[in-house]
């Protein structure tokens, strides 16, 4: 039996409209990554690391086929981790832009907690 330490959720379709456009092998990939986050205790870097001068977002890392593709996390209620935006990496700094969204993606999914309230 598998002993879960966290759970992952998308929030709205930002992570899902990626995962359905990339082929079935990358989603394998992809869905090990995240069942690998879940179950370990502690996550290597590799997988999972906190994006500087940020406060709460993460990167999930993914390395398939010789590419590199990130999925933007944040945690809530403690071992929740919500899924935002995701991009294959094209250059050796994560682009702004892809931040500043997740980061946009973030606030709006705690407003609407605090709203639920």
């Amino acid at each position: 039996m598998m002993s879960f330490f966290r759970k992952v959720s998308a929030y709205k379709t930002y992570f899902l409209d990626f995962y359905q456009a990339q082929n079935e092998l990358l989603q394998l990939k992809i869905e090990w990554t995240l069942r690998l986050i879940e179950t370990t205790r502690h996550v290597p870097e590799k997988y999972f690391k906190h994006i500087e001068n940020t406060k709460g977002l993460y990167e999930i890392r993914i390395e398939y086929n010789g590419n590199i593709y990130r999925i933007f996390a944040f945690f809530d209620k403690g071992n929740l981790i919500i899924l935002c935006n995701a991009f294959q990496k094209k250059t050796n700094k994560t682009p702004k832009a892809a931040i500043q969204k997740a980061l946009r993606i973030m606030e709006d999914y705690q407003h609407e907690q605090k709203i639920k309230q």
